[in-house]
Formats: C-alpha cells, structure tokens, sequence
C-alpha cells in the first residue's frame, strides 16, 4: 500500500520524528543515570525511592568499579498510577535525600525526548550517509537538528534527507571564527550532543572544553595505533592482521578520549590499501552508530580517562 509519496522521496525530518515517538500511549518512561562513591545500599536506596514514589522499574543495570572505587547504574522507570511527583519534583526530592547522602552525580531524562545531534563531516560521506539512513528509518534515537562542514560536497546528501546544511569553511586559517559559528548554531538548534563523522578539523581547546562529554569523534584505526590522515596505508605498510575503528568522546588529548565502542576486522596480505579502506569505512560506520545510540540512551558515563557502557 502506497503513503502517497513519491519513489525516492525520503520522509521528511519533522514527519518521521513524530512518527517514531517511542512508548506512544503508555506512561512516559524516565531514564535515571548516576555515578557516585562505591558503598553499600546504593542500589536499595535508588529502588526504594522509586517505589516510595510509586514508580515501576522497567529495566536496570549496576556497575561497580574496583579500579576507581566508584558505583554507576542506569535505571528506567514509569509512574505506576497515580501519585508519582513531577520530573521536576521527583528530581529535586533525589537531590534531597538520595543524591545527598551518597554524594551523586545523577540525571533524570525522559526517554521520549531525543538528543538533538548536530552533526560535523569534511568530505568523506560514509558514516554521515549511514547515520541519515539510520536516522530516517527511526534505527537511531537521535533527531538530526543540523549537520555542518568545512566543504560542500555532502550538501546534497543531506538536503535530499529534509535536513539543513551549514557551510562553515575555515577561511585564511581564521579557526577561531569558524568555531565560534559552531557554537552558534549548536545554540540556535538546541543541540545535545555534536558528532563528528569524519570531520577532518581538530577541535581546538575551547571547543574541547565547550563539547566536553557532548561530542562524540570516530577515528580510523583501533586506538591506540597509527594515527593520521593514512592510518590505513600506515597499517598496510605494516602488514597488519587486524584493523578496526574506534569512537571517543572528544578532549584535548588528540585521538586519546574516553572510548565507548571499538570493533575490528580480519585482514591480510593480499589486501590492498583500498579494500582495507573499504573495510574500515563499514566499521568506522558501525562503531559510530553504536557510541551515538548508546550515548542517546543515556547509556554511556564517564569513568576518570575511560566509560562505562550500561547495556
């Protein structure tokens, strides 16, 4: 049965956002995330609190790290009926009492909100190209608000997804004025996280520092490992076995943030450069979709130089 739409024609941006609300006609779930010094009764004193406020746990997960002594947990739940508190209300009683006594640094987010990604390529179209598409079919729980650059050539991929496109190009190495319109419009659009999907510009530390823990890079090698514009013909020159891809959130250290998702591929001495370069291309797409859709359900925490990924 036809839509009425035409062939070829992609669902607009607004259209399929409102299309792929999740939970619709159910009670709207919420997302609580946290991290906190390890002790005990953390897990019974979070449970408690929902259910003294008449919330039903939908799905949990708990960590506790040796290493760093410290305690996460991801928890999502929806009022059971009548008598849950405000988001608002609900949010400043934790505070109050959960949040203070454990000493926790928490959110509460509703799962029908979507991050708002903006998001960064130069001239390699791939990854952009899988997240539209992913973003189209209501694959990836983002809503696209924008996607810039420093070149034109994926224009037409992304106005052809109903999605604008900013030019932003760094004119006679002015840097810092290009930036500051990234800024901009990560302000104007509302945006939660940026997504730099081979965008080949390194941020500068104003930018790290105003991204930090919302800008999400993959690079083209399995970290730590050749780093560079031929990380590709690098490894081939190596005669590696095994390359891979690797995404980050974003810090001044170049190529060095937390790591939220790696995967790799077999290779081997018949390859040449460009099939590795194929290859990789697939996995950089996979590994970024997989940090982006982790981090938009508020999976994702910051442990010190690494993450936890809540799944």
């Amino acid at each position: 049965m036809s839509d009425g739409s035409l062939p070829g024609t992609p669902v607009s941006a607004t259209q399929s956002a409102a299309e792929r609300q999740p939970g619709a006609g159910k009670s709207p779930s919420i997302v609580l995330t946290l991290s906190c010094p390890d002790t005990t009764g953390i897990v019974a004193a979070v449970a408690g609190f929902l259910a003294a406020n008449n919330c039903l746990i939908t799905e949990a997960q708990h960590f506790d790290d040796p290493y760093t002594v410290k305690s996460f947990m991801r928890t999502v739940f929806h009022p059971n009926g009548q008598g849950t508190p405000s988001l608002a209300d609900l949010d400043k009683e934790f505070a109050r009492t959960v949040g203070a006594r454990f000493g926790m640094a928490y959110e509460f987010n509703e799962v029908k909100r979507k991050c708002r990604a903006v998001l960064a390529v130069s001239k390699h179209g791939h990854c952009l190209n899988s997240m539209l598409h992913r973003y189209s079919t209501g694959t990836l729980p983002i809503e696209v608000v924008a996607v810039v650059s420093n070149h034109q050539d994926m224009r037409s991929l992304t106005e052809w997804h109903g999605i604008p496109f900013h030019y932003f190009p760094v004119i006679d190495g002015r840097k810092a004025d290009q930036e500051k319109r990234l800024f901009e419009l990560f302000e104007k659009t509302d945006g939660d996280l940026l997504v730099l999907a081979r965008y080949m510009q390194i941020l500068s530390a104003e930018a790290c520092k105003y991204f930090t823990g919302r800008a999400i890079n993959i690079h083209h090698s399995f970290l730590p490992g050749f780093k560079g514009a031929k990380a590709y013909h690098q490894a081939h020159a190596r005669g590696v076995k095994l390359i891979g891809a690797t995404a980050h959130y974003v810090t001044t250290d170049l190529d060095e943030g937390p790591i939220i998702e790696q995967e790799v591929a077999r290779v081997d001495h018949t390859m040449p450069p460009e099939e590795l370069v194929a290859i990789g291309a697939d996995l950089e797409s996979v590994v970024l979709n997989r940090a982006v859709k982790w981090h938009a359900e508020h999976r994702v925490v910051i442990n010190d130089s690494k993450t936890v990924v809540l799944r």
